[in-house]
């Protein structure tokens, strides 16, 4: 999975048919930004999560609980709908998106 996440300047981790995953891949593709998706059946779901939480853990030592949709920017846990869409409205998506390399405009 850690292979997944660092090979991606984009990664969204989403459970199979769910709108707000739905959501974050059309703002994403109408940025410009083609984001990989990872979807997870939902027999899979806790092992997936699990071993993203262990991931997120080596990155920032904190015990964050992961929901889907999960975004992966440069590497790094980014957030859910909720950050993507208040980091949209502010501004900042763009920028971010530029550094981790996922839009060269």
């Amino acid at each position: 999975m850690l292979n997944i996440v660092s090979e991606n300047a984009v990664i969204v981790f989403a459970r199979k048919g769910c709108c707000m995953s739905h959501v974050v891949r059309r703002l994403l593709l109408a940025l410009g930004v083609n984001p990989a998706v990872y979807e997870i059946e939902e027999a899979d779901e806790v092992g997936v999560l699990n071993e993203l939480e262990m991931i997120c853990k080596s990155d920032v030592g904190n015990d964050t609980k992961l929901q889907l949709p999960a975004v992966f920017i440069g590497g790094k846990l980014f957030g859910g709908l909720d950050r993507v869409m208040a980091t949209h409205i502010s501004g900042e998506l763009v920028p971010l998106l530029k550094d981790a390399g996922a839009l060269w405009l």
